[in-house]
Formats: structure tokens, sequence, C-alpha cells
């Protein structure tokens, strides 16, 4: 990890488990949209976005309650020169306990400021990671992207709906 991967950290009243459990839940904060399976060691799933965005995602580490790691082995985005940027880059979730409190650390190691993508990504993660998923962790309920509805100004920005 470098000082420049993007990072965002949160911290909840809920036990690692629900941490962990909704972090496995991708269809639940991210997209209700992912094709394929999303919670244990080598599972491999596709997000996409409309035309803007599509990735193919495999589970390269899972320690129950601590840690996920994905490695994205396909990338394309519609909106960069480059529309390979994510690939080979990894997405880490560690999970912490901070005295009576759960710390959700997710940091992009490769999303770094000089990608073009960085901050469409940036804005993305930071609200999927810090509204989306801490719904999910919190009430039970996040805020995934669904067909037709973009979460945030930059998904606005780049949807042809």
């Amino acid at each position: 990890m470098s000082a420049q991967d993007f990072t965002t950290t949160l911290l909840v009243d809920q036990s690692p488990e629900i941490v962990f459990k909704a972090i496995q839940n991708v269809r639940g904060w991210w997209s209700e949209e992912i094709e394929g399976n999303t919670a244990n060691l080598n599972d491999e799933f596709n997000y996409h976005y409309e035309e803007v965005h599509r990735c193919k995602i495999k589970l390269i580490e899972v320690i129950q309650n601590q840690k996920i790691v994905w490695l994205i082995e396909e990338n394309y985005f519609s909106f960069t020169k480059d529309d390979t940027e994510w690939t080979n880059t990894k997405a880490v979730f560690e999970i912490s306990k901070k005295d009576t409190k759960t710390e959700l650390t997710f940091t992009h190691i490769g999303l770094v400021p000089e990608y073009e993508c960085y901050e469409v990504c940036k804005s993305g993660w930071t609200n999927y990671i810090q509204n989306s998923l801490k719904k999910l962790i919190t009430t039970g309920k996040g805020e995934p992207n669904a067909s037709g509805k973009p979460q945030t100004a930059a998904e606005r920005k780049l949807s042809k709906k």
C-alpha cells in the first residue's frame, strides 16, 4: 500500500461478524446487478454500471470477520483514455475492534491520484462505503445502485439515462 492509494475508514457499533457479512453482501451495498458469488475465497463476480463501468473481480483473501481482498482482474471505463485503469488493482476491507466499536478500513490499492478516474472513483467509493455499506451494517438496508438509479453526482453525469 502506498500513502496515495484511496482509503476510507468507518467506525460502527456493530460486531466484526455483522460488518464482515455486510461486506460479503455486495448486492446489498454496491450494485443489485452483480453477477456471480461474492462471499468466499476464489469466488468471482462481475459488476457493471450501464456501459460506463464493467469489471470482473475475484476474492483472493478471506479471513473470517477480519479481512476480504478483491483482485480486479478485468476492468473497463467508458470515460477514461486508458479504459483498464483498475485492472490488477486490489480492494481491501480490513475489520478490527476499537474498544467497543468495530472499525472498517477500505483501501483500493492502485487507485491513485494519477489515474484519470481517480476523482470519480473516489466519489463512488466514498458513497458506497461511507453511505451505502454503513447503512447496510447499521440498519440492515444499504443503498446500492440499481438499474437506472445512479447514486452519486459523478454517476449521474456519466449516466446516459
